[in-house]
């Protein structure tokens, strides 16, 4: 794991971007005519709008708009940026074929010779490949809520002909197009860390096949095969020979890989080490690329203050200014339970909050231990009330009735929600609150909860946020803890919250992954590749 200032600073260095020189978001869809500088009558086309139809594109239809229905490639400047920017659409992930760049290519090369028809033809298709392309690194190839039910992130509005323009008028089409990519240096950096990955040479070892745990100094025939991954993925200096024995320098590389992978890095070989061990370099590539699309899904620009959850990181961290200023420990949703991901704000903080039992706890969790035991209640101290808000008693309590009823948990130790709730709009009545289960932040894997995020320490973070020494020092806020009374705090500065989902990413060159524990990266890739 990573130690802690290590990991702020380097977490922290990932989420700084660098302003480019321009930014291409824009809502409006005006459209602006240009003018154009004066050129021989036989460098431009009018064209057909029948032929500009056929695409059935409006952003096309209003870009040949602003040229007067006309072709707009006539600068063999302009063409040669923009091919060589499709070319290498592979460098971010996507795919050259799906902007036709051999069909244009076969134009270029042969330009001189087209004639007036193919002219417009490349013109055309030129302009809408360009679009498409512009979108797909503005926004993503996908559309993240036609691909997930539970992804609840903002749409963009992006303004791609405004881009477009700006690079026909100041003939930088490099430095247009590279303004409109996310401008993060996690983004950045997956890109680095795909073109450390495809460096590689081709994975050709076998997959390892251990029943039981591998401690330092034993021997075992799979060690060979071990020492053969760790060379691949350069945890390990390569060896001129290999033994079947654990040694020492093999003990060192396999604790660099756990790091990297999230795991703890004790030395010792388990089940997640080889779990992470077999995926093969492609099984990366993909892992890599999938990671890609999501933060072009992701907003480009952080806010002042905020805090990030890497979800299958389990790790929460408040950023004001791009310093890092509180780093914890989180319990995320278990499969079964995902935490959906989001973005949103802190509205208000809760001390000493009640916990209304949700809908799926109480079909699966509540309604079965109630029914064996209805001293169920009052051991986790849970009121229950019906339509007419009046309390029942356990036993004047009907489960065949249960969800006409609503459970209130009630503040205090057994509380599922501890000491304290963030609260944050959003359509999935989850929240940041901490736990009365403590002992599982002790865990390596937190995907334990039932889609609310635990935090560990959450009072350190409450009190960060509130920045209030006089009304909310830890000696307040410990006293207001101790009357088991519900306080609500609405918060006064604005602290967005980004709940993403990213498993992997790169550091000084090398390069980070996580447990894919929705397993969303293979089907996300496949999605890419249709």
């Amino acid at each position: 794991m990573y130690k802690t200032l290590l990991g702020a600073f380097l977490f922290t260095t990932l989420l700084w971007f660098h302003k480019p020189i321009a930014r291409f978001f824009f809502g409006s869809n005006e459209i602006e005519i240009v003018e154009r500088k004066e050129l021989p009558t036989d460098k431009v086309l009018d064209i057909d709008t029948t032929l500009i139809a056929n695409y059935n594109s409006q952003d096309l239809k209003n870009l040949y708009i602003s040229f007067s229905n006309k072709t707009i490639w006539e600068s063999s400047k302009n063409r040669k940026e923009i091919l060589d920017e499709l070319s290498k659409a592979n460098e971010e992930g996507l795919l050259p074929s799906d902007y036709q760049t051999n069909v244009l290519i076969d134009f270029e090369s042969n330009f001189e010779d087209l004639s007036d028809e193919q002219l417009v033809n490349y013109d055309l298709q030129l302009s809408y490949n360009l679009q498409k392309y512009v979108l797909h690194i503005c926004n993503g190839k996908l559309n993240s809520k036609n691909v997930y039910k539970n992804w609840d992130l903002k749409p963009k509005e992006t303004n791609i002909n405004k881009a477009i323009i700006s690079g026909y008028k100041s003939e930088d089409f490099t430095r247009v197009l590279d303004s409109c990519k996310p401008q993060h240096l996690v983004y950045k950096e997956l890109k680095k860390a795909l073109q450390i990955i495809n460096s590689l040479p081709d994975d050709t070892i076998s997959c390892i096949e251990v029943k039981d745990r591998i401690k330092p100094g034993e021997k075992n025939k799979m060690v060979k095969t071990i020492k053969r991954k760790l060379m691949f993925w350069q945890d390990l200096e390569p060896l001129d020979t290999l033994t079947k024995i654990y040694d020492k320098k093999t003990v060192e590389a396999v604790k660099r890989f756990q790091e990297r992978h999230g795991l703890t890095a004790d030395g010792v070989i388990g089940k997640g080490t080889v779990f992470a061990m077999n995926y093969t370099k492609t099984q990366r590539q993909r892992q890599i690329i999938a990671n890609l699309e999501r933060w072009r899904w992701f907003p480009h620009i952080f806010d002042e203050k905020y805090l990030i959850i890497n979800i299958p990181d389990y790790n929460l961290r408040y950023v004001e200014g791009k310093d890092t200023i509180k780093t914890h420990k989180v319990v995320v949703g278990r499969n079964a339970r995902r935490t959906p991901i989001l973005t949103s704000k802190l509205d208000y903080i809760v001390l000493n909050p009640t916990w209304t039992v949700p809908p799926t706890i109480i079909r699966e969790d509540l309604v079965p231990d109630a029914t064996k035991d209805r001293n169920y209640f009052r051991k986790s101290r849970i009121k229950i009330f019906n339509t007419k808000g009046k309390e029942v008693s356990a036993w004047q309590w009907n489960p065949e009735k249960a969800d006409k009823y609503k459970y209130v948990q009630e503040p205090g130790d057994k509380n599922s929600l501890g000491n304290v709730k963030l609260n944050f709009p959003n359509r999935f009545a989850v929240y940041l609150h901490d736990t009365n289960h403590r002992d599982y932040f002790a865990f390596n894997y937190r995907s334990l909860s039932s889609g609310c995020v635990r935090i560990h320490n959450p009072l350190d973070l409450t009190k960060q946020i509130l920045n209030d020494t006089i009304n909310y020092s830890q000696e307040k806020i410990d006293e207001i803890i101790k009357t088991r009374q519900t306080k609500n705090i609405p918060l006064k500065q604005d602290i967005h919250v980004y709940q993403w989902y990213w498993t992997a990413w790169s550091e000084k060159n090398k390069l980070i992954f996580r447990e894919d524990i929705y397993f969303l990266d293979d089907d996300l890739y496949d999605l890419l590749r249709k």
